[in-house]
């Protein structure tokens, strides 16, 4: 009851200046989401705020974070969706955007570790420098399969910094023999909206419904060492590297199958129970593969597989 009372005063904080609701009101929506249809907590608030911001007018960006003030966090700290945070960062890394919609994308880091952040467009921002420190006051978190991520919005203030942000290593290393490759790997697609990036269900987002994907690479794979498993992600450069198999050439073996899964399945031949040592950042349960060295002779992947889903 606590935590639905803390949201519905935030809501209402970023909701009062365009609609007249009480507090409430706002919980009282959260309530029964909550109790009656038993939705998440966090997810009867993005349910609630995307309901208000329709009422509103409004697009997501231009939500403040309410009043009172955003507490200053490093960003390994970041684990909760919606919130509205301080950041002094270092710009670690540059992307290019895979949409129209994104103006930047990349990671941002401090002493704690890297976090992604995204900047829209339509937020008018002014660019950031790839090795520039700056304090980034007013981003939003969010959150995706246990991954997070920040955004810079409209009402986010950029201050450019004299001294530089120490950026820590927060890389893990792990290796062992690959024994299974998950579901939704393979050729897959992914939502284009914004910088969504969420894998299609059935040609559905999660986030904005049916929509037309664009293609990606990608491998959910399990290294074991003989004494625990890791989850590891492979994207679309990694994937081609492990594999040998290009987007553009994964996408004619499924056209002339006129089925995805071939793609997968030839993968599946070629790197299933072989060995391999996995550098990259931990985000949630998975380690996302930045760096990839070849080890070993291939092992008995089913039985192995058999041991670890025991674990």
């Amino acid at each position: 009851m606590a935590d639905l009372q803390r949201h519905a005063a935030e809501i209402h904080d970023q909701f009062s200046d365009q609609l007249d609701i009480t507090v409430e009101e706002v919980q009282d929506r959260l309530e029964t989401l909550v109790d009656e249809y038993k939705v998440p907590a966090d997810e009867a608030r993005r349910s609630v705020v995307s309901t208000y911001l329709d009422e509103a007018g409004m697009d997501r960006d231009q939500l403040g974070g309410g009043s009172g003030g955003n507490a200053s966090v490093l960003v390994g700290e970041i684990d909760e969706d919606e919130q509205w945070v301080d950041l002094r960062v270092q710009v670690a890394d540059l992307w290019e955007p895979r949409s129209d919609a994104v103006s930047q994308v990349g990671l941002l880091g401090d002493e704690s570790g890297t976090i992604k952040f995204v900047a829209f467009e339509t937020s008018d921002l002014p660019e950031l420098e790839e090795g520039a420190s700056y304090a980034l006051g007013n981003v939003v978190t969010d959150e995706y399969e246990g991954n997070y991520s920040v955004k810079l919005n409209r009402t986010t203030s950029i201050t450019a910094l004299d001294e530089d942000v120490e950026v820590g290593d927060d890389a893990t290393e792990v290796e062992g023999a690959l024994v299974d490759i998950q579901d939704g790997s393979g050729l897959v697609k992914r939502c284009p909206e914004g910088d969504c990036t969420r894998v299609l269900q059935n040609g559905r987002c999660n986030e904005h419904g049916e929509v037309d994907g664009e293609y990606d690479l990608r491998i959910k794979g399990v290294l074991d060492d003989g004494e625990s498993v890791t989850e590891v992600i492979f994207d679309e450069e990694a994937t081609t590297e492990l594999t040998g198999i290009g987007l553009d050439e994964a996408i004619d073996m499924a056209k002339d199958a006129l089925d995805t899964e071939v793609v997968v399945e030839e993968m599946r031949e070629g790197i299933l129970g072989r060995y391999y040592r996995v550098r990259g950042p931990t985000f949630g349960r998975y380690v996302l593969a930045d760096e990839t060295e070849r080890l070993d002779d291939p092992v008995d992947a089913e039985a192995t597989l058999i041991k670890a889903r025991s674990i």
